[in-house]
């Protein structure tokens, strides 16, 4: 028997490579198929975020990010699938890829690790394993995330002076589900912080703080998870 050395092996995958054979019109299809689907996709991903996302500034490039991300990921998956010696120097030329961008928010993590993997699988023709893990991903981020639907987290500020007054905020919050989370005492003003849950068309508990005697001023910013108390 005669030996086969790794040379022959990776020369052999180069030229038996479908890239150097016929493009049949079933493999087109396919193709495109599978670019239609990742795009689909895509779209379907960048709606969830959209719906769920409850941030302060939403950004529609990184929404249109992920659905061509899905794209781009399909395609490389097509492309490196087809021959050996093509998915290591793509492999290779990824590799010193180095994105600079900071992500904060970890929930965009999970859903550009989530359009990562569906584009992989749909390029590798896994289309039901697709199917099935966007339906359990869906409802696993509108489960967790019920609870905020509707309701929004807020940052309250309030300037006072007197003592009684801070009773008659908590009075006034006594309906709202809130959380203290600093309290500073400047000679006679009083900076109140405290984290709260409220809707946005129901805000009226700000309008009636800032009408009481001795309050300054109300401020109140929506939570975006960056606040460290």
């Amino acid at each position: 028997m005669d030996s086969v050395s790794v040379q022959d092996v990776i020369k052999r995958s180069f030229l038996e490579s479908e890239l150097f054979g016929d493009m049949t019109w079933e493999r087109i299809v396919q193709i495109i198929i599978s670019l239609c689907i990742s795009l689909a996709v895509g779209l379907i991903i960048y709606l969830i975020y959209k719906k769920t996302y409850r941030g302060v500034v939403y950004s529609q490039t990184f929404g249109l990010t992920l659905v061509g991300m899905c794209v781009l990921t399909c395609m490389v998956t097509l492309a490196i699938s087809t021959n050996v010696v093509l998915s290591l120097g793509m492999v290779g030329a990824l590799s010193i890829v180095r994105y600079r961008t900071a992500i904060k928010e970890p929930m965009d993590l999970l859903f550009i690790f989530w359009t990562i993997t569906a584009g992989i699988t749909i390029g590798a023709y896994m289309y039901w394993l697709v199917v099935a893990a966007s339906i359990v991903m869906t409802f696993l981020i509108i489960l967790l995330g019920r609870k905020k639907f509707g309701k929004q987290v807020f940052i309250m500020i309030v300037h006072y002076t007197g003592d009684d007054i801070g009773d008659e905020i908590r009075k006034i919050l006594s309906k709202i589900k809130y959380i203290i989370r600093s309290k500073t005492m400047r000679k006679d003003t009083t900076e109140l912080a405290v984290e709260l849950y409220a809707r946005k068309d129901n805000l009226v508990f700000a309008e009636r703080i800032r009408e009481l005697g001795n309050v300054d001023d109300v401020s109140l910013v929506q939570y975006n998870g960056e606040y460290n108390g």
